[in-house]
């Protein structure tokens, strides 16, 4: 669907919102009240997490996405949810991991606060579609998973654990360029890894075994989704499509084997009991769980280590299940499959300023209280960005 905004006269006042309503693939409509400078929105996707229009920007003279925040303050959780997506895109910088543009309410005060909307670059795909869509050549492998380890390494540097790493929370353009989006479900990264993810929330398909089984955690978690999400980007078929909590480590250990004494030992009793009591299985072979015919052979290129045989070599080493023994996002990034498009100033930028704050996100703030946290930093922005006219 395709709307311009309505003319004034002769010109048109761009320091004021005017409302679009915006009808998806379902023929659901969703209004979206945004200043006057973008205009020509099409509907992009929809989500739990909110609705996504493609706009152009008179300001600027460029394409971007504007996600309209769904319901933020609907629930404790979607609200905590949404403070922390826009806390950490408004301060996280790094070429692969989304810009945020703009940001916006066109609630005058606290009382009338509904809506949140967020102006970010415009990418041209999700990685879920290009992985299920084409054959990726070992050039595109290794430079799609060298970006993702600059983007979660960046992240764990600025001290954040993505959490919710997916094919559908990356997006990539016609250049190749990947950027990593979708911090709702994002913690501050502890140093003792004492936390447990007992509202964690993320995609089956790409948990952690630690997460699993109930261990503490750290930023390895992000790991093992890489690992997924790049055997899904070889194979074009989810790696442990799980049905539940019980089939997702299922498929895990009879892929990859039961795991050791040592990290069964860490486990709680349950979980160490009803760990043992499984039927041992060994482990398939890498050349079975990604075979030869899933690459593209023709672009191989072994004077830079680009064959199937180091890309599975990285594969295994990220979905190690014992977190102890997997692989770190810096020996990936110096893994010899990737390590071709190794630069400083991107692996190593300078961590973000992070004014997350973790005490507020433990704490146990009212519905209420999360809408006025959630508004002060909305106000933030627009007050130190003229959103009409920077």
């Amino acid at each position: 669907m395709e709307v311009d905004p309505p003319s004034n006269g002769n010109s048109m006042n761009l320091d004021e919102f005017y409302q679009v309503n915006i009808r998806d693939t379902n023929t659901t409509e969703s209004t979206f009240k945004i200043p006057r400078r973008y205009v020509h929105l099409e509907f992009l996707n929809a989500g739990a997490q909110g609705t996504v229009v493609s706009a152009d920007d008179l300001i600027t003279g460029k394409k971007v996405a504007i996600k309209k925040l769904q319901q933020p303050f609907l629930m404790t959780m979607s609200a905590k949810r949404a403070y922390r997506e826009f806390i950490l895109l408004t301060t996280i910088k790094h070429p692969n991991i989304i810009r945020l543009l703009n940001a916006f309410t066109p609630d005058p005060s606290l009382a009338t606060f509904e809506e949140v909307y967020l102006v970010m670059e415009l990418m041209t795909h999700n990685l879920h579609e290009v992985v299920h869509k084409l054959k990726l050549d070992h050039k595109t492998l290794s430079f799609f998973v060298y970006q993702m380890l600059c983007a979660i390494k960046h992240l764990h540097n600025s001290g954040v654990i993505h959490r919710d790493l997916k094919p559908s929370n990356i997006v990539v353009n016609d250049k190749c360029v990947l950027k990593v989006l979708d911090f709702g479900l994002a913690r501050k990264k502890n140093v003792d890894t004492a936390m447990r993810m007992s509202d964690y929330v993320v995609t089956r398909y790409y948990r952690a075994p630690e997460v699993i089984l109930g261990l503490a955690y750290s930023e390895k978690v992000d790991i093992w989704s890489v690992g997924c999400i790049f055997a899904e980007m070889i194979n074009h078929s989810v790696l442990f499509p799980g049905r539940d909590r019980i089939d997702q480590w299922t498929k895990i250990y009879t892929v990859l084997g039961t795991p050791s004494d040592e990290f069964v030992n860490r486990l709680g009793q349950s979980a160490a009991m009803y760990v043992r009591s499984l039927v041992r299985a060994p482990p398939k072979p890498m050349t079975e769980i990604i075979p030869d015919s899933n690459f593209l052979t023709e672009t191989e290129n072994p004077r830079v280590h680009l064959t199937a045989q180091v890309a599975r070599n990285l594969v295994e080493n990220m979905l190690i299940i014992n977190p102890d023994r997997r692989y770190s996002v810096e020996d990936a990034l110096n893994h010899a499959y990737v390590k071709l498009w190794f630069k400083d100033d991107e692996v190593n930028a300078p961590a973000s300023e992070n004014r997350y704050d973790q005490e507020i996100d433990f704490a146990d703030k009212t519905l209420q209280e999360w809408k006025q946290l959630i508004y002060q930093e909305v106000q933030r922005f627009q007050r130190d960005h003229n959103i009409f006219r920077d």
